[in-house]
């Protein structure tokens, strides 16, 4: 797969693809637009409100796809999850690996006329690094120093050797706020943001819609040919084909159960492969789970294919592993690790010396996933186990008190990732020793080796993608958690709407057009 490594050569050969890429798409666009209408593009798009404007207090990997509106960050990723230039248009490492320094794009600007040059990167990360209520700090932790060598670049000292830094700035941790907002109140950023993404922060009522503008100053203003987006909560499930069918929504997150309706009702449909991993994360302090034996069983009881059928409709798939198939971080030795075996299943409790019935506990899950406790209930009940549901409602921050924080009671949650920018975060999230998916918050000494190899491994070494995988690998069988199915990103819209880019890591909308005349 194509990354953007330690050299300023290999990123500016990337940038010169983008660039070319990016005149295909304005003239799609152009011709799309063609007829001399001038009319300014609205598009209403319903999804979700970020938990905080401000990249440094967003509390959820969702907020990418809405932080991204008014943010840019230093580098992105590519359709395939691969990292490319974004406000730096090259990096280059220094020969031991412990300094990269990011080359800005010349006449950058935040959306309030401030500069947006290399004192704005070292301010807007160090504000990461060190406000009191940043929730990014830990991913920014290995930089020690940043030094403004001049007005577009930048150098980044870090603790140790880490190759993958470029990836850990094309999400939150690399969005660029402006310091003059910042230094003015950065209280205020979480309800009135200002970057230099896409679109500028026009109003905003909280828990109901935001109205955002064009950017003309944006780095891809080209590819973006929408002048007004409204955001708004996500619409009832049930009324959103409906809501896409009347052209009060335009686009619009979809339920698969919803699909066959939506292109019954004349509505494009498009199912985009995500890294989002659906997994159960198993507390192995709290009986019974403190018994291996009782985890194994439940590995071989899960029938995993019932629940891409039933909760997916067919549009996710089976995993063993916390990345999708396509990947780079994808390993193929993992598939079907644990095939459905309820009679294998029922062995090892009894060889355990369990009857049915003896082992039971509770499956905390969110209202809105209750369907999936209800099939593991269903599944593991074959095997002998009773489970009883414990209902966490969607927004309450009683799941970080049950399932992640210290002194957490959750026994076996239905939880999983949306992903990280970074692979190697992906996995420190999920299965590292601080995870938040690893209740035992412990790691085996070879798992954290093959971390540091992938850190230690530049981008465009051929080798890249073995060492990576092999951390992987090392790390499913660690057994921390039970990675489940994969979730595809479900959208439905209006032939008004032309065909969204396929990002596996978000929603993006560089090259989708608006075409109301024919209505």
């Amino acid at each position: 797969m194509p990354r953007f490594p330690t050299a300023t050569k290999s990123a500016a050969k990337g940038a010169a693809i983008l660039a070319a890429a990016t005149l295909i798409l304005s003239g799609c666009a152009a011709g799309a637009q063609a007829g001399g209408d001038t009319e300014p593009v609205t598009l209403n798009w319903s999804f979700s409100l970020p938990t905080s404007w401000d990249p440094v207090t967003s509390s959820t990997g969702n907020d990418i796809n809405t932080l991204s509106l008014v943010y840019a960050s230093i580098t992105q990723l590519d359709e395939k999850g691969d990292v490319i230039p974004g406000l730096a248009e090259s990096w280059k490492y220094n020969d031991t690996g412990d300094a990269v320094t990011f080359t800005l794009r010349p006449g950058l600007t935040f959306t309030d006329g401030t500069k947006l040059d290399a004192q704005a990167v070292k301010d807007s990360i160090t504000r990461g690094q060190t406000q009191d209520d940043s929730l990014i700090t830990s991913q920014l932790a290995e930089i020690q120093d940043i030094t403004v060598e001049d007005a577009l670049n930048v150098t980044l000292h870090l603790s140790k050797v880490d190759y993958q830094l470029p990836y850990v700035l094309a999400g939150r941790n690399g969005e660029i706020v402006s310091p003059t907002a910042a230094a003015n109140d950065a209280s205020a950023l979480p309800t009135n943001p200002v970057g230099a993404g896409p679109f500028k922060f026009e109003s905003f009522v909280p828990e109901s819609e935001a109205v955002l503008v064009k950017n003309p100053d944006y780095w891809r203003a080209d590819e973006i040919h929408i002048d007004t987006l409204n955001l708004t909560v996500a619409a009832d499930p049930s009324t959103v084909v409906q809501a896409v069918q009347s052209g009060s929504i335009d686009v619009a997150t979809l339920d698969p159960s919803q699909i066959d309706q939506a292109k019954s009702a004349g509505l494009t449909v498009e199912v985009i492969k995500s890294l989002s991993v659906n997994a159960l994360n198993i507390n192995n302090t709290i009986a019974p789970f403190t018994d291996p034996a009782v985890i194994k069983a439940i590995r071989y009881g899960i029938n995993r294919q019932e629940l891409v059928d039933t909760l997916t409709y067919g549009t996710g798939s089976v995993s063993y592993q916390p990345f999708p198939e396509g990947y780079a971080a994808y390993n193929k030795d993992l598939e079907n690790l644990y095939p459905y075996d309820p009679a294998k299943a029922k062995k090892i409790l009894a060889d355990a010396g369990y009857k049915d019935g003896d082992v039971t506990f509770a499956i905390t899950t969110f209202s809105f996933t209750e369907a999936y406790a209800q099939l593991l209930q269903a599944q593991l009940a074959k095997i002998g186990i009773t489970t009883t549901i414990d209902i966490v409602p969607a927004g309450s921050s009683t799941w970080q008190q049950k399932v992640y924080l210290d002194g957490r009671s959750a026994q076996l949650a239905t939880d999983g990732t949306v992903g990280r920018e970074s692979p190697v975060a992906n996995l420190e999230a999920t299965i590292g020793p601080l995870g938040l998916m690893n209740a035992s918050r412990s790691a085996t000494p070879e798992f954290i080796a093959a971390l540091d190899e992938v850190r230690a491994t530049p981008l465009d070494d051929p080798h890249y993608n073995e060492v990576l995988q092999n951390a992987v690998k090392i790390g499913v069988l660690q057994e921390i958690n039970i990675p489940t199915y994969t979730s595809a990103r479900v959208l439905v819209h209006s032939s008004v709407v032309s065909a969204l880019p396929h990002y596996l890591s978000q929603v993006r909308w560089e090259g989708v057009t608006v075409d109301r005349s024919g209505n």
